[in-house]
């Protein structure tokens, strides 16, 4: 018997070792180009500081980290884009998204956004400029944040059942705080868009910016995925909002067909 329960004692340890080391890359993918100190990276994940110091160092000799001495900051390491380069085809998502994301950016003017849910987190995958001349250059493709900290995470939050929006909720909370949130903010945010049928912020990412979202559903019915317009305070009256909703909800419904039609 107890030779059984130690031949299981070491599966069990390495996938948490595996676990552990995934969740400090998702956290250090936040950081882009610039990385983060090892606090920030300790906080978000709730670990130890000698527990990440040494899966950091571990991730650093393999080469999927990258040390910044300069910085004293660590960030993901090229070797994980080299990595990616064995999947060359595109994202469903993506690869339905693009003449309705044209369509919708002549359509409202503003900045618009698409962005993907990955795991406990949102993924900017694309982003369009629109003719209004002052446009809210609030994220990047590829910028990475915990769900429920951006308008896109609150939205695609708002699309789930109660149970599993509370889930990532409270997987989530202890990085809320270096976005100046928390989670009684997030759950309220979340009822709101639920209320609306989109999620409105009145103040954005940037000073002086409102945003709109809706959510996108995947096969399953779950939203992977959502649509942002941002754009400055004074273009986003309420007359207007409901115009750019309704602008966005039939942009979500029409990605939503085209990836029915292209079959999982």
């Amino acid at each position: 018997m107890g030779d059984m329960d130690m031949s299981g004692a070491a599966p069990r340890q390495g996938a948490q070792a595996i676990r552990r080391a995934l969740a400090v890359l998702r956290i250090l993918a936040a950081g882009r180009e610039i990385g983060l100190p090892l606090a920030e990276v300790v906080q978000a994940t709730g670990l130890t500081r000698p527990t990440v110091h040494r899966i950091v160092h571990a991730l650093v000799e393999e080469g999927v980290v990258e040390w910044h001495e300069k910085t004293r900051r660590y960030a993901i390491g090229r070797q994980v884009g080299e990595l990616a380069l064995a999947r060359t085809s595109r994202s469903p998502l993506l690869a339905v998204a693009g003449d309705i994301l044209a369509q919708t950016s002549r359509r409202v003017g503003d900045m618009l956004f698409l962005t993907l849910r990955t795991g406990s987190d949102t993924l900017c995958v694309d982003r369009r400029i629109g003719s209004y001349p002052i446009q809210v250059l609030s994220i990047e493709v590829g910028a990475r944040r915990p769900l429920g900290v951006s308008s896109a995470g609150v939205a695609i939050l708002a699309g789930m059942t109660g149970h599993e929006a509370r889930k990532i909720v409270a997987t989530n909370q202890t990085r809320f705080e270096a976005y100046r949130t928390d989670t009684a903010t997030v759950l309220a945010q979340i009822a709101a868009a639920r209320r609306r049928g989109y999620n409105f912020r009145e103040a954005g990412l940037v000073q002086g910016t409102k945003s709109i979202s809706t959510w996108i559903k995947a096969f399953d019915g779950r939203p992977t995925a959502a649509l942002t317009v941002s754009a400055v305070r004074a273009r986003l009256t309420p007359r207007r909002e409901t115009e750019l909703a309704e602008i966005l909800l039939d942009a979500a419904r029409a990605i939503e067909r085209k990836m029915q039609a292209a079959g999982p």
